[in-house]
């Protein structure tokens, strides 16, 4: 068949929104027509190259420096059609997308972490995570690969069946594309990893869809100060909506607001999701997290960053914990439907969290737009006209 899509052709350049040639599914895997899709900033680092990996690493896998790729992995939308052996999917089934595939069978799935799950590991590789060949072709039938096997901005894709979560077809589907990645992410960030308790203070630096959603972890998980700090005026002034009790432009300026608040303990926890990290951000970080505190590290690095500027003897001596994190360590089958239970109920919100929807053709001008800091969360609506 043949649809539309985002394609990234070459690093540095825009999206080409082209149409494109699509396989029908195979063995495990599923035909979506995609509803919505959420700008995360991953895909727009990936289009301007900051997270490519080193070219050693793409020739020790046989890569090429750069392939024709459709871009996009936070989705939801419709089961058209499922492939020999998928039986928990069936067509009109309302799904999300997951960056982080869950094959139920690995050692990481089995022991309750499948953000760990091996099936999710082999994002590089070439092809179709079933079996290695392609769905996806231009029009003039060069082979797509589709990032994180997802390939969402497109108004149609096919996927690994471990790559999907079904929902509840009550729940609207363009607010739920953002339970596919910014919102677990970042509510998992500080539920999940950060280990929010009643009365805990929190400190949620970067302020855009993955820490808004940080934002609303901590609320919802009782904490009773959350300081939201981003450079953007915009986003600050949008925080409090969302649960910020107070907020502040860099994290300089917070260490003084928490050091007031907690009367010098500093904050519990520490969520750091800014567009991209820096080697100089983890040491700010730490600077905000009390003795015994935990510091989550959330947004992305460059791949070249390889150290961080830490002060040794505090980190140690205080007792303070730093980790990593993917997806807000939530499990997708078991996390995206709490989550949804949390929007249905009120609590958390996501439509709230969509500055501006658009049509695909304008996905540039929407990262532009992303850019500038004028958006929490932009969304390819493709219902729009």
């Amino acid at each position: 068949m043949r649809s539309h899509a985002a394609i990234l052709y070459e690093y540095g350049h825009p999206w080409t929104v082209e149409d494109f040639e699509l396989d029908p599914p195979r063995t495990g895997e599923v035909l979506v027509r995609l509803a919505a899709t959420g700008l995360c900033h991953s895909d727009e680092h990936i289009r301007q190259g900051k997270l490519a990996p080193p070219p050693d690493t793409l020739r020790s896998l046989g890569l090429p420096a750069m392939s024709p790729t459709i871009g996009g992995h936070e989705g939801s939308g419709v089961v058209l059609e499922v492939g020999p052996g998928v039986t928990h999917f069936a067509p009109g089934d309302h799904v999300v997308t997951s960056f982080v595939a869950v094959c139920g069978q690995c050692r990481w799935c089995q022991t309750g972490t499948e953000y760990l799950c091996d099936a999710g590991a082999g994002t590089l590789a070439p092809g179709m995570p079933t079996d290695g060949t392609f769905r996806h072709h231009t029009v003039d039938g060069r082979n797509l690969g589709h990032i994180s096997k997802i390939g969402a901005f497109a108004e149609h894709t096919v996927v690994s069946a471990d790559s999907l979560v079904k929902i509840d077809p009550g729940l609207p589907l363009v607010p739920a594309a953002l339970l596919a990645c910014a919102v677990p992410t970042g509510y998992g960030s500080i539920v999940h990893r950060g280990n929010v308790r009643d009365g805990d203070t929190v400190v949620v630096i970067g302020v855009g869809g993955i820490g808004t959603a940080a934002v609303q972890g901590a609320r919802i998980g009782g904490a009773a100060r959350i300081v939201a700090v981003d450079p953007v005026e915009f986003k600050r002034q949008a925080a409090p909506a969302f649960g910020a009790t107070h907020t502040a432009t860099t994290a300089s300026e917070a260490i003084d607001i928490v050091h007031e608040l907690t009367r010098g303990v500093m904050a519990d926890a520490v969520v750091v999701c800014p567009a991209m990290i820096g080697a100089d951000d983890v040491g700010s970080a730490l600077a905000l997290t009390r003795k015994g505190g935990t510091c989550v590290l959330t947004g992305l690095p460059s791949p070249t960053t390889n150290s961080i500027a830490v002060g040794l003897q505090d980190f140690i001596l205080m007792n303070k914990t730093l980790c990593g994190t993917v997806f807000g360590s939530c499990n997708p089958r078991r996390d995206i439907g709490r989550l949804a239970t949390l929007y249905e109920s009120g609590q958390l919100f996501l439509d709230e969290m969509i500055t501006r929807r658009y049509r695909l053709e304008d996905i540039n001008d929407a990262y532009a737009a992303l850019a500038s800091g004028e958006l929490i969360r932009g969304v390819i609506d493709f219902g729009l006209d």
